[in-house]
């Protein structure tokens, strides 16, 4: 597979930042209590990790290690805060929906998570589909969650109502529980579907490329 494809499914499937890592669980359960909403925030952290990734790559080699944190937080604060003010101009309903949420990207382990171990290590261009691939994981599971959760919770979907309204809804699934349990359910299908998440691969010592690991050392080596 080509390299930058190879990023893109390694974010959407392979490495999902949510069925997977179970990264950036506060802002997933959340604001996932409708599919506009969790649109709207995976939107806005993708385009955040995009050039996070971008940047930090770009300066990898100029950012000296014992700083290279806090420049990673000064960079990412500074874009979270661009996307801030243009959520507040131009789509006012979704800011008010996510709140608090929209500052709180600054320190979402997703991005910190990837500048670290990804954009700090290589070149611009795949820096770039990787956060293209994790953004879009990220975006196509809180949307999904908050699909299931406005469908069973509210009757509508994106704010249309596809269930009739003679059906009581289950209203739950739009509270703080529901989110945890509209979540298990995901975990439990791929459990079941055998998609294993990322502990599971650990724990059966076989994480596919690690540099301590003899037993792939000639593989790593032959994909780098």
């Amino acid at each position: 597979m080509n390299r930058y494809l190879e990023r893109i499914y390694n974010g959407v499937v392979k490495e999902n930042p949510t069925f997977i890592l179970m990264l950036g669980m506060c802002p997933t359960l959340a604001v996932s209590t409708a599919a506009i909403n969790g649109l709207g925030m995976g939107i806005s952290t993708t385009a955040v990790l995009i050039l996070s990734n971008i940047i930090i790559s770009a300066l990898r080699k100029v950012i000296p290690d014992e700083v290279r944190l806090p420049a990673y937080i000064v960079i990412v604060a500074t874009l979270v805060t661009i996307t801030e003010l243009l959520i507040e101009a131009y789509l006012p309903s979704l800011y008010d929906a996510l709140g608090i949420y929209i500052p709180l990207i600054v320190v979402n382990c997703i991005i910190l998570g990837r500048a670290e171990a990804f954009a700090n290590k290589n070149p611009v261009g795949l820096s770039a589909f990787d956060g293209i691939g994790m953004g879009i994981g990220f975006t196509l599971s809180l949307t999904l969650l908050g699909f299931l959760r406005e469908l069973l919770g509210a009757g509508t979907a994106f704010g249309v109502q596809v269930i009739p309204k003679s059906v009581e809804p289950i209203g739950i699934f739009i509270k703080a529980p529901g989110a945890f349990l509209v979540l298990a359910i995901i975990i439990a299908v791929l459990n079941a579907l055998n998609v294993k998440n990322r502990g599971k691969e650990l724990v059966n010592g076989c994480d596919g490329c690690c540099a301590n690991c003899a037993k792939h050392k000639a593989k790593c080596g032959e994909e780098a």
